[in-house]
Protein backbone atom coordinates (compact mmCIF):
# COMPACT_ATOMS: atom_id res chain seq x y z
CA UNK A 1 0.00 0.00 0.00
CA UNK A 2 1.44 3.35 -0.67
CA UNK A 3 1.60 5.85 1.95
CA UNK A 4 0.37 8.16 2.95
CA UNK A 5 -3.33 6.53 3.20
CA UNK A 6 -5.56 9.28 1.46
CA UNK A 7 -9.03 10.23 2.18
CA UNK A 8 -11.47 12.43 0.75
CA UNK A 9 -12.62 15.92 2.37
CA UNK A 10 -15.91 14.67 3.51
CA UNK A 11 -13.89 13.49 6.54
CA UNK A 12 -13.47 16.66 7.92
CA UNK A 13 -17.37 18.11 6.68
CA UNK A 14 -19.42 20.25 9.79
CA UNK A 15 -20.58 18.24 12.84
CA UNK A 16 -22.02 19.13 15.94
CA UNK A 17 -18.23 20.13 17.44
CA UNK A 18 -16.30 22.12 14.42
CA UNK A 19 -15.00 19.00 12.20
CA UNK A 20 -15.75 16.20 15.55
CA UNK A 21 -18.73 14.90 16.91
CA UNK A 22 -17.31 16.23 20.41
CA UNK A 23 -14.84 18.03 21.50
CA UNK A 24 -11.29 17.23 23.11
CA UNK A 25 -11.60 14.72 25.92
CA UNK A 26 -10.60 16.54 29.26
CA UNK A 27 -6.92 15.79 30.88
CA UNK A 28 -4.87 15.62 27.70
CA UNK A 29 -1.67 14.14 28.60
CA UNK A 30 1.73 16.07 28.97
CA UNK A 31 -0.49 19.33 30.46
CA UNK A 32 -1.48 20.17 27.07
CA UNK A 33 -3.76 23.40 27.02
CA UNK A 34 -7.30 22.30 26.56
CA UNK A 35 -8.65 25.47 24.75
CA UNK A 36 -5.91 25.09 22.25
CA UNK A 37 -6.38 21.72 21.89
CA UNK A 38 -10.19 22.31 21.03
CA UNK A 39 -9.25 25.16 18.77
CA UNK A 40 -6.67 23.15 16.89
CA UNK A 41 -8.55 20.20 16.84
CA UNK A 42 -11.48 20.73 16.10
CA UNK A 43 -12.22 24.44 15.02
CA UNK A 44 -8.78 24.68 12.49
CA UNK A 45 -8.00 23.73 8.97
CA UNK A 46 -4.52 25.36 8.65
CA UNK A 47 -3.19 26.54 11.24
CA UNK A 48 -1.83 25.06 14.06
CA UNK A 49 0.09 25.12 17.82
CA UNK A 50 2.83 27.90 17.95
CA UNK A 51 6.10 26.01 16.88
CA UNK A 52 8.27 24.50 19.59
CA UNK A 53 5.11 24.31 21.73
CA UNK A 54 5.79 20.28 22.06
CA UNK A 55 8.62 21.12 24.22
CA UNK A 56 7.24 23.52 26.13
CA UNK A 57 5.08 20.99 27.67
CA UNK A 58 6.28 18.38 29.89
CA UNK A 59 6.67 16.08 26.75
CA UNK A 60 10.34 15.74 26.88
CA UNK A 61 10.72 15.57 31.07
CA UNK A 62 7.55 12.61 30.65
CA UNK A 63 8.92 10.73 27.85
CA UNK A 64 12.04 8.83 27.70
CA UNK A 65 12.12 6.65 24.23
CA UNK A 66 13.10 3.00 26.54
CA UNK A 67 9.30 2.12 24.77
CA UNK A 68 7.04 3.24 21.94
CA UNK A 69 4.85 5.55 23.25
CA UNK A 70 1.57 5.63 21.69
CA UNK A 71 -0.10 8.62 20.62
CA UNK A 72 -3.41 8.88 21.12
CA UNK A 73 -6.32 11.47 19.50
CA UNK A 74 -7.38 14.16 21.63
CA UNK A 75 -11.04 13.71 20.28
CA UNK A 76 -11.93 10.20 20.27
CA UNK A 77 -8.40 8.31 22.00
CA UNK A 78 -7.90 6.16 19.17
CA UNK A 79 -3.94 5.35 18.44
CA UNK A 80 -3.07 7.33 15.90
CA UNK A 81 0.94 7.32 16.08
CA UNK A 82 3.68 4.75 17.57
CA UNK A 83 7.17 6.48 17.75
CA UNK A 84 9.87 5.67 17.81
CA UNK A 85 9.83 3.10 14.90
CA UNK A 86 12.32 2.76 12.81
CA UNK A 87 14.65 5.24 14.31
CA UNK A 88 15.88 6.08 18.11
CA UNK A 89 14.06 8.14 20.27
CA UNK A 90 17.03 10.99 19.95
CA UNK A 91 16.28 11.02 15.97
CA UNK A 92 13.03 11.69 16.82
CA UNK A 93 13.46 13.95 19.22
CA UNK A 94 15.98 15.82 17.18
CA UNK A 95 13.76 15.72 13.83
CA UNK A 96 11.01 17.08 16.16
CA UNK A 97 13.10 19.94 17.03
CA UNK A 98 14.14 20.76 14.39
CA UNK A 99 10.89 21.38 12.60
CA UNK A 100 8.95 22.72 15.22
CA UNK A 101 6.15 19.66 15.75
CA UNK A 102 6.60 15.92 17.02
CA UNK A 103 7.80 14.52 13.57
CA UNK A 104 6.66 11.06 12.52
CA UNK A 105 7.46 8.88 9.47
CA UNK A 106 5.23 6.32 7.86
CA UNK A 107 5.90 3.30 9.62
CA UNK A 108 5.08 5.35 12.72
CA UNK A 109 1.45 5.88 11.86
CA UNK A 110 -1.98 3.76 12.81
CA UNK A 111 -3.33 4.05 8.72
CA UNK A 112 -6.57 2.67 10.36
CA UNK A 113 -7.32 6.10 12.10
CA UNK A 114 -5.04 8.44 9.88
CA UNK A 115 -5.68 9.74 6.27
CA UNK A 116 -4.00 12.62 4.67
CA UNK A 117 -6.19 14.98 2.29
CA UNK A 118 -5.25 15.54 -1.26
CA UNK A 119 -3.59 19.33 0.00
CA UNK A 120 -1.43 17.21 2.96
CA UNK A 121 -3.65 17.93 5.79
CA UNK A 122 -3.42 14.73 8.46
CA UNK A 123 -6.86 14.43 10.22
CA UNK A 124 -8.01 11.48 12.15
CA UNK A 125 -11.68 9.57 10.76
CA UNK A 126 -13.46 11.08 13.91
CA UNK A 127 -12.37 14.58 12.14
CA UNK A 128 -9.25 15.57 14.18
CA UNK A 129 -7.49 18.14 12.30
CA UNK A 130 -3.62 16.52 13.14
CA UNK A 131 -1.20 18.47 10.96
CA UNK A 132 0.69 18.21 7.66
CA UNK A 133 2.69 16.02 5.60
CA UNK A 134 5.48 17.73 4.85
CA UNK A 135 7.65 15.62 3.08
CA UNK A 136 11.45 15.56 2.76
CA UNK A 137 14.57 13.88 1.40
CA UNK A 138 14.01 11.03 3.30
CA UNK A 139 10.09 10.70 2.04
CA UNK A 140 6.60 11.50 4.50
CA UNK A 141 7.16 13.40 7.22
CA UNK A 142 3.96 14.54 9.58
CA UNK A 143 4.14 17.31 11.57
CA UNK A 144 1.44 16.91 14.17
CA UNK A 145 0.35 19.15 16.58
CA UNK A 146 1.17 17.49 19.92
CA UNK A 147 -2.19 19.20 21.09
CA UNK A 148 -3.95 16.81 18.74
CA UNK A 149 -2.19 13.54 19.96
CA UNK A 150 -2.21 14.24 23.84
CA UNK A 151 -5.21 12.14 24.57
CA UNK A 152 -5.65 9.05 26.54
CA UNK A 153 -7.10 5.60 25.39
CA UNK A 154 -10.29 5.45 24.55
CA UNK A 155 -12.38 2.68 26.86
CA UNK A 156 -12.99 -0.38 25.25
Amino acid sequence: MPFPVVGTEDIMSQKSHGTTEKPVMKNLRWNCDWDKADSVCCFNRHYAEESGYFAKTSFLNDENGEKEITFYDSVSGKPLYIAPRGRTWKEFVIESKAHGWPSFRDEEVVWENVRCLPNGEAVSLAGTHLGHNIPDAKGNRYCINLVSVAGRPAEK
